[in-house]
């Protein structure tokens, strides 16, 4: 649930995983109760896996948090890299990609938007 925000992320996202793309978009109208454009619901295909997202046309005084995050397995070290660093870019990096005992390498980042994301290379 955005606030304002759900086609950016959801764009964002799509353009970083190769074979994903929007299934779905339903928007408000003038007649509300969401902003004209925004976001009523949509879906969206990455790795497989379908998400859907809404801007929410009510301010609430929770976000996303990191108890429950997106895991995605990698399949190469140049793929998490790059992912990590995008999803990186503007959020907080919660753990440093790195090795560790549990992966050859690892890294979990809140993003831009506030989403949580856990990237693994066994």
């Amino acid at each position: 649930m955005f606030e304002g925000n759900a086609e950016a992320a959801m764009d964002f996202y799509v353009s970083l995983f190769s074979g994903s793309s929007v299934q779905s978009i339903a928007r408000y109208g003038d007649e509300g109760p969401g902003k004209p454009g925004s976001v009523i619901l949509a879906a969206f295909v990455i790795n497989g896996q379908t998400i859907m997202c809404i801007d929410s046309p009510a301010k609430h005084d929770f976000g996303f948090t990191p108890s429950v995050s997106l895991f995605v397995e990698c399949a190469d070290v140049e793929e998490i890299d790059r992912l990590f660093a995008a999803l990186s870019e503007g959020g907080q990096v919660l753990m440093p990609l790195d090795a560790y005992p549990f992966a050859s390498r690892f890294g979990w980042t809140n993003d831009r938007f506030g989403v949580s994301w856990q990237l693994r290379l066994s």
